[in-house]
């Protein structure tokens, strides 16, 4: 198959890294590839390097004119049988053509920018029930989960000090990803360190909770980190505390580290997570119970190894990069063979 790959996104995020993953394990599975990016020289470099030939555009606003009369020009030449489009803005800019339109969503997005598209994939089921509930037909709404790098043989980072309880958080430093809450509740955790791998708008905002809270000696802003797996395979427990939070791929990297985890019933966890099987969750907002729950893994070793094992099966059976490919590929093929 011909696929056009199109990502209007930030220079890091999950939908961005996954964006990356699937373009790069469709052309090493054989598949013809365009990956078109907004300007991004890392991306467009790390694209390369796997034998990709990436194609940049602006991709700007409402007053941006140029993106998708130059988008369509490029998809003309390139002849794809599909055209996946990533997130609202990459959509928005998509014209029309002699291709099947794929447009993809990892949250809940305003759909008026999806009206163009013949097909809306969803990455969790959660997220394709609100298509359908806002009248989208079943036959143009699918379900295909995201994969995560296999980080089972990553050697873990030195970011701990032996011996102290030790507690991972990943994201942009946002609201949504709630480490308020998370620092609130490290508070009622005696001992145990915490670092948070990433920036954003609310890094002055959390450190000054740190120090109101009486923690800042125990918390560790590490910026953004490529080392994902280091850190995880590092950690006793990772916690995910968002309030919003549609996925979750930052789980998945945890099952796929074996770390146990311990996260906030946003729509992505509740829907991943079997309580007490494969993780611990507790209600968003609430400092004390997120404590409870890390206390509760922390002091439990058999729990903890329980928790990362079954973690660690779900992600081999469900998240991993060959059955979360072939269902791509299956329904790539389907939909470009109804062109």
């Amino acid at each position: 198959m011909r696929i056009a790959q199109v990502m209007a996104g930030a220079p890091a995020g999950g939908a961005e890294l996954f964006f990356e993953r699937l373009s790069i394990a469709l052309h090493e599975a054989g598949e013809t590839v365009l990956p078109v990016i907004r300007t991004e020289p890392a991306r467009a470099a790390r694209l390369r390097e796997a034998g990709l030939a990436p194609e940049s555009l602006a991709f700007g606003g409402p007053l941006d004119i140029v993106t998708r009369p130059r988008l369509a020009r490029l998809l003309r030449g390139f002849a794809p049988d599909v055209a996946i489009s990533w997130m609202s803005r990459a959509t928005w800019h998509m014209p029309r053509g002699q291709f099947i339109h794929v447009a993809r969503l990892g949250g809940y997005y305003p759909l008026k920018y999806y009206r163009r598209a013949d097909h809306l994939v969803g990455n969790t089921a959660g997220i394709v029930d609100w298509l359908r509930a806002n009248g989208w037909p079943a036959e143009r709404t699918h379900h295909l989960p995201n994969f995560v790098t296999d980080f089972a043989a990553t050697a873990p980072a030195d970011v701990f000090a032996h011996g102290e309880p030790a507690l991972l958080a990943l994201g942009r430093l946002h609201r949504d990803k709630a480490f308020d809450v998370l620092i609130r509740a490290l508070a009622l955790v005696p001992r145990a360190r915490l670092v948070i791998a990433g920036a954003g708008p609310e890094g002055e905002a959390l450190a000054a909770i740190a120090r109101d809270e009486g923690v800042a000696g125990r918390v560790h802003f590490a910026g953004w980190r490529q080392d994902v797996g280091a850190l995880l395979k590092a950690a006793d427990v990772f916690v995910c505390s968002s309030r919003v939070e549609p996925l979750g791929n930052v789980v998945l990297e945890a099952w796929s580290a074996g770390c146990a985890v311990v996260a906030a019933d946003a729509d992505g966890p509740r829907e991943l997570i079997r309580p007490g099987i494969d993780g611990l969750v507790c209600p968003r907002e609430d400092a004390v119970a997120l404590a409870e729950a890390i206390r509760m893994v922390l002091g439990d070793v058999t729990l903890a190894r329980r928790l990362a094992a079954a973690g660690r099966a779900r992600f081999a059976a469900e998240f991993a990069a060959a059955p979360v490919l072939a269902q791509w590929r299956r329904f790539l093929g389907e939909v470009a063979a109804g062109r």
